[in-house]
């Protein structure tokens, strides 16, 4: 930031940041010695009144709703920010902390990006890299306790938030519908989960509709904290976002009978403040997950893979059809699976354009051959 010295205000001056009203909004004394410490370019206008450091609670495709702890306000973002995001391959994403200037026309304008302290990202389908939320605290991640109960799915959430620096809370919501089927169910699954994701993760069990949902999550609930809801439609993030808010805020709706997939009720990210202090980011159902997560984290978040490891064998045993495996013979086949296809897109993803079309001409090549065996041997040649 150093060449930036001789191109910047006196904050003070041109900025308010009132911390008590912003508080509620995830802002903590870090952040402030943070947002407080930001060089403003000379480009940023002077106004009045002046310019405001708010918080984007959606984004939307033209405009962004930023609040200022008291009221929430629509703003464009300025020509000079877009460039320099895009400059970047980044975006503006909800959680993020932003400089306002409110100009001659009652026009709100985004003006200045806090660098984001963490934040989720997620690939896209062309593997391109999609940020989910900025500046979260601790990620909810919500499961149902009925048809949408998935350990594999659970992994992949587990990946996506990993490599962020995100506190990871397992929720399971629906544990009526767990009671009804047996009265054991829900710690039967409880336990199921624990043994999967280890000890170092939090796992609660709750019914998303009764009030105490909000006592059970309390830990994470303190004044100036920010949760992020993260699952699959039906998993109860809405449901679970109007109690703890204590109000119908968020539409929720029914879940199929055959799978208790829920439709995408839920359609963009949205941030509400909660009566704690504290606030929470709803965030719709994804209908691809594709973790941005590197092969060093996914070691880490696959412990008990990485540790048997070193029985194996083979010191580059890859714990597919080698002798003496360790791995194999102690971690549970669909555990090590999801492992294997998380390692193999998270090494594509690291791949370069022309290794990617070299590798896809690769596959063509093997199916190619392969139909030309399989007509050769029909044909009894």
């Amino acid at each position: 930031m150093a060449e930036w010295r001789g191109l910047t205000k006196t904050l003070t001056d041109m900025i308010e940041l009132p911390f008590e009203t912003l508080r509620s909004l995830g802002l903590t004394p870090r952040l402030a010695q943070t947002l407080a410490s930001v060089e403003v370019p000379a480009e940023v206008p002077d106004t009045t009144p002046p310019s405001q450091w708010m918080r984007i609670a959606a984004v939307h495709r033209e405009t962004v709703d930023v609040h200022d702890g008291m009221l929430q306000h629509s703003a464009r973002c300025s020509a000079r920010l877009t460039r320099d995001l895009l400059d970047v391959h980044s975006a503006l994403a909800v959680g993020d902390w932003v400089l306002c200037t409110l100009d001659a026309h009652q026009q709100r304008w985004v003006n200045l990006r806090m660098p984001p302290e963490n934040q989720i990202v997620r690939r896209d389908a062309d593997g391109s890299r999609h940020t989910v939320v900025s500046n979260v605290d601790t990620a909810l991640l919500v499961m149902g306790l009925d048809l949408d109960f998935n350990l594999q799915r659970l992994e992949r959430y587990l990946a996506l938030v990993g490599s962020s620096g995100v506190l990871p809370v397992v929720v399971l919501t629906k544990a009526d519908v767990a009671l009804q089927a047996s009265p054991d169910r829900v710690q039967q699954r409880v336990q199921e989960v624990q043994a999967r994701v280890g000890r170092q993760v939090d796992v609660v069990a709750l019914d998303a509709r009764q009030p105490g949902a909000s006592a059970a999550l309390a830990p994470y609930l303190a004044p100036g904290q920010t949760l992020v809801l993260l699952g699959s439609s039906g998993a109860g993030k809405s449901t679970l976002t109007n109690n703890l808010l204590g109000s119908d805020t968020q539409d929720t709706g029914a879940v199929r009978e055959h799978d208790s997939r829920g439709k995408h009720t839920t359609t963009a990210r949205s941030l509400h403040r909660l009566p704690s202090g504290a606030c929470v980011i709803d965030t719709p159902g994804v209908r691809t997950l594709r973790p941005d997560v590197d092969a060093q984290t996914l070691g880490q978040l696959f412990e008990d893979i990485s540790t048997l490891a070193h029985a194996c064998r083979f010191r580059d045993c890859q714990h597919q059809e080698e002798p003496g495996c360790a791995v194999r013979e102690q971690v549970s086949p669909a555990r090590l699976k999801n492992y294997h296809k998380l390692l193999r897109e998270s090494r594509r993803d690291a791949m370069g354009a022309l290794e990617r079309q070299g590798q896809l001409a690769q596959w063509k090549a093997r199916s190619r051959a392969g139909r030309e065996r399989l007509q050769a041997k029909r044909e009894g040649r």
